[in-house]
């Protein structure tokens, strides 16, 4: 009898060694081995198809960098929403308005036809706080909206996601908006654009872990009803939280307009996509109350990874849409199976 008890004991250790070897590891840990499977698939592939290095190209990682420190940006203000059960749609079109704004105010003398040709050569603190300012505007609009009317959150975000890029295009007429300072297109240029996502990335994720912010928007996410009778301003911290999305959508569109020395109502397509993508695969669950901002950097890279290794090795940009969607959609059904399992 007692061999049969010590038998089933001993059959149970391994498994209760890799729960506990489970535990003891950071919880970012599993996506970020599959960025690390994905990067070494594409280097594979790129020897066998083409010969050469994937991951051993200075120019190509610099590129991917780039393009996910812009993603990043506004995914940081995503994550945030994710967590509160909502969601973002309009991040991508205010990216075109902050940034056509933000580009017209930091026009020099030498333009030969200026948006406001009384308003040039201006110090670059002033396009910067206006892109950031007109984002953070249009986020608090939305969290009124949801907050306010009952409008749910992906009706609100749509519809100033159209009303925006409409806005972009009429400010713009259509037109691309050039020659800026160059104090101004510094903010976009060598590793900018990355210390300014790092440093967001820090900033709320320091916040989310640290601070009754964090705690009130966890709360609301995992049960709206319960963080009102605890007596949490539901209302109120909703509308902070789509207020900082916008204004790290601004934030996005002033670095991208001062990186391409441009600002045009055509930035910024699909950007929302690719955002809310990098927040579900990095493990926000759009049932809310679940994320980090950790997982959404891990998230931004790998969708960097996945673009630039389908160009490298010859996907066409139609199928590599294709590929995204699949990708998209397959981060929220293991998302809802996860939610199934627990509940």
């Amino acid at each position: 009898m007692s061999d049969s008890n010590s038998t089933g004991i001993n059959e149970g250790k391994p498994s209760f060694r890799w729960q506990s070897l489970r535990r003891s590891l950071p919880k970012d840990t599993g996506i970020f081995v599959v960025m690390v499977l994905i990067a070494l698939v594409f280097e594979c592939a790129g020897w066998y198809l083409r010969d050469q290095s994937f991951l051993l190209n200075t120019n190509r990682l610099i590129l991917i960098v780039l393009q996910v420190a812009i993603i990043g940006i506004i995914a940081v203000g995503v994550t945030q929403v994710i967590i509160t059960s909502g969601i973002d749609l309009s991040s991508g079109s205010l990216i075109a308005l902050t940034a056509v704004i933000a580009a017209s105010l930091a026009q020099t003398s030498d333009s030969m036809s200026p948006m406001f040709p009384s308003l040039v050569d201006l110090p670059a603190v002033i396009p910067i706080c206006a892109g950031i300012g007109v984002g953070l505007i249009g986020g608090f609009i939305n969290g009124m909206l949801i907050t306010r009317t009952g409008i749910p959150p992906f009706i609100a975000t749509l519809g100033m996601m159209v009303s925006a890029r409409g806005l972009a295009q009429y400010y713009t007429q259509g037109n691309p908006v050039s020659f800026l300072s160059d104090s101004f297109t510094a903010l976009g240029q060598g590793a900018m654009p990355v210390v300014i996502f790092l440093l967001v990335a820090f900033v709320f994720h320091i916040a989310l872990r640290s601070t009754r912010y964090g705690k009130y928007i966890y709360a609301i996410g995992g049960n709206i009803v319960s963080a009102q009778v605890s007596g949490i301003n539901v209302k109120k911290y909703l509308v902070m939280v789509y207020t900082i999305a916008g204004g790290l959508a601004g934030l996005a569109g002033v670095v991208l307009a001062a990186r391409v020395s441009s600002g045009q109502s055509s930035m910024g397509m699909s950007y929302e996509l690719d955002a809310i993508a990098a927040a579900v695969i990095g493990g926000s669950s759009l049932m809310g109350g679940v994320g980090r901002i950790t997982g959404t950097l891990i998230g931004a890279c790998i969708l960097g990874l996945i673009k630039s290794g389908f160009t490298f090795i010859g996907i066409d940009a139609y199928i590599q849409d294709i590929i995204k969607g699949i990708i998209i959609v397959s981060a929220v059904a293991v998302d809802m199976y996860r939610h199934k399992k627990k509940r």
